[in-house]
């Protein structure tokens, strides 16, 4: 994999550079990064040895911060099923006007993930369509707002898909059958990743508390009718209509504080956790 993306770079490049990012890994892959040293003439190769295990997304941000380039590719993995004129491919499209462009498989989509951009775009109101993508070209301009609208970035796609600017995705054949693995700490910080995204970039949390709130309420009310029906049609137990009448009504007030307390909290978040004011995808100069 690193050898095909050297012999792109080195082609098509006077100046690149390739940052390798070693996050606590446990194979002889810091090997094989330094044997593919020698495959390389112009390209300077970096390997950035994360102290413990990151994951995925703050390891990426890791070697962002280290790029000094106007544009940076993201390869999330090292799996080889695509044509190398690909890398070329997205990068000539970003040169046409996009300052995000990714490239997908033409292969069918996990159920896991097809599930979580499903809840994703339901619960936000963006326009950009999230879908599995193998690797990515990034403009500085892309990296540089998505640095100024968030203070941390848990899910670098969600971020990228919220700064604004103009984005495309190219379709590519699959050349080459990939068995894709994944162990166990990866699966629970995926699984992690997806409960916190969920949370930060999406309404779901409030609107899911909001449902339950009104139905709660509304069973509160029901019991509070229930009560009182009781009470004028039939004898009940001596204190027992005061009590329900009581628990109904302190319940509902306790319903109706916690749906505060909530919208409290989502704009805490979007206050704090998101720095984004507003967002344009371009300016266009109508005089010379």
């Amino acid at each position: 994999f690193l050898e095909t993306v050297i012999a792109v770079f080195e082609k098509n490049f006077e100046h690149a550079e390739i940052i390798c990012v070693n996050d606590a890994s446990n194979d002889n892959s810091v090997t094989m990064i330094k044997k593919s040293v020698d495959f390389s003439s112009t390209c300077s190769i970096y390997i950035i040895n994360m102290s413990y295990f990151h994951g995925l997304e703050m390891a990426m941000k890791a070697g962002i911060d280290l790029s000094i380039g106007d544009f940076v590719f993201e390869f999330d993995n090292t799996y080889l099923d695509f044509d190398s004129q690909i890398i070329m491919d997205i990068y000539q499209r970003a040169l046409q006007g996009y300052d995000i462009v990714s490239a997908s498989a033409k292969r069918k989509e996990k159920f896991t993930s097809k599930l979580f951009y499903k809840a994703f775009e339901r619960y936000t109101d963006l326009s950009y369509k999230m879908s599995t993508e193998s690797f990515r070209v990034l403009s500085r301009r892309v990296l540089n707002r998505v640095e100024a609208m968030n203070k941390t970035i848990p899910y670098r796609k969600i971020a990228y898909a919220n700064c604004g600017l103009k984005t495309d995705n190219l379709k590519y054949e699959v050349v080459h059958q990939v068995n894709w693995t994944n162990d166990e700490k990866e699966k629970s910080y995926r699984i992690s990743l997806a409960i916190d995204s969920l949370i930060l970039f999406t309404e779901m949390g409030y609107s899911f508390a909001k449902m339950m709130t009104v139905l709660m309420m509304c069973m509160s009310i029901a019991m509070l009718f229930y009560s009182l029906f009781i009470y004028i049609t039939a004898h009940p137990v001596a204190g027992w209509t005061t009590t329900i009448l009581f628990l109904s009504i302190a319940f509902f007030g306790l319903f109706g504080i916690l749906t505060i307390v909530i919208k409290y909290l989502q704009l805490l978040i979007d206050l704090i956790f998101k720095r984004k004011q507003y967002t344009f995808e371009s300016v266009e100069k109508l005089t010379k």
